[in-house]
């Protein structure tokens, strides 16, 4: 964590940081209980049922689970599709699982992608292994206070170079990222289309805030993303796709107003799943 966070602004960071560490370990847990034959309702089912025995009991959005040529988002027409299905799992099929719990009042969005067998699947570690560049490329350009349409622009281009396709701009708007933002801690809130009521809200009353000061919580390739990067934490999703094969990660980024460039952005945290990979690779 940076220096200059310290007090309120820490604890609340900690609180951030221990929800999306529960996320991971969840998706860690499911990841190693998959075998051939779950479906993606069963995944997704196996998700919400470890983290409600761990107390929590409202969501950014429910679970989604991925598998096979649905990690690229093939076929992908409209928002209804990225609901899990009956896909089954089989050997060497890659899978994506994408959790945002809220938990105590802090909400996370983590994507964890893997692929089912003990074979290697040099295709998909190649995806994996080529995020960390994404990762580099977005904190650099955030530290620059580069426009955020330009940095999702830079980041299409590096998966061009790379030779993959750009698979988050498949979601809605077509976003990399949103903002996120604590909420009122409930033992339990009500979801529309699979999103926490509580969550929409937030969203909804940054996006009136933001079209009034020039900005918006939602990071996308269209104009009203033309603008710096804005303070607060953002979960960031680059999503690479190859002739049916998708991997990402989801994590959360900081963004403060100091002038430091080390302390103006900053991952919230390095002890994560992908980044430990790149760590054992390097």
């Amino acid at each position: 964590m940076a220096s200059a966070v310290r007090g309120e602004q820490a604890a609340e960071l900690r609180g951030f940081r221990s929800v999306q560490r529960l996320a991971y370990e969840c998706a860690e847990a499911v990841a190693a209980r998959l075998r051939p034959g779950v479906t993606e309702r069963e995944a997704a089912r196996m998700q919400r049922d470890w983290l409600r025995a761990r107390g929590v009991r409202d969501w950014f959005h429910l679970p989604f689970a991925w598998f096979g040529d649905r990690t690229a988002f093939t076929g992908f027409r409209i928002p209804l599709q990225f609901f899990p299905t009956n896909r089954r799992l089989a050997e060497g099929m890659p899978f994506i699982l994408d959790l945002a719990p809220v938990h105590r009042g802090f909400p996370a969005d983590v994507g964890y992608s893997g692929c089912l067998g003990p074979g290697p699947n040099p295709l998909h570690d190649k995806l994996l292994t080529d995020l960390r560049a994404h990762r580099e490329l977005l904190l650099r350009e955030v530290r620059e206070r580069r426009p955020l349409r330009e940095i999702y622009e830079d980041v299409d281009r590096l998966m061009v170079r790379q030779g993959y396709e750009n698979r988050h701009r498949a979601y809605p708007f077509g976003v990399i990222a949103h903002k996120v933002d604590r909420v009122t801690d409930r033992r339990w809130s009500p979801h529309v289309l699979g999103f926490g009521t509580q969550a929409l809200k937030g969203l909804a009353r940054d996006a009136l805030h933001g079209h009034r000061d020039g900005w918006s919580p939602l990071w996308s390739p269209y104009g009203f993303s033309d603008h710096p990067p804005r303070p607060g934490l953002w979960a960031v999703e680059p999503h690479l796709g190859f002739r049916g094969t998708g991997a990402k990660f989801e994590e959360i980024l900081v963004v403060t107003d100091s002038r430091d460039p080390a302390e103006s952005a900053f991952w919230l945290d390095d002890d994560l799943p992908h980044v430990r990979r790149w760590a054992e690779g390097a």
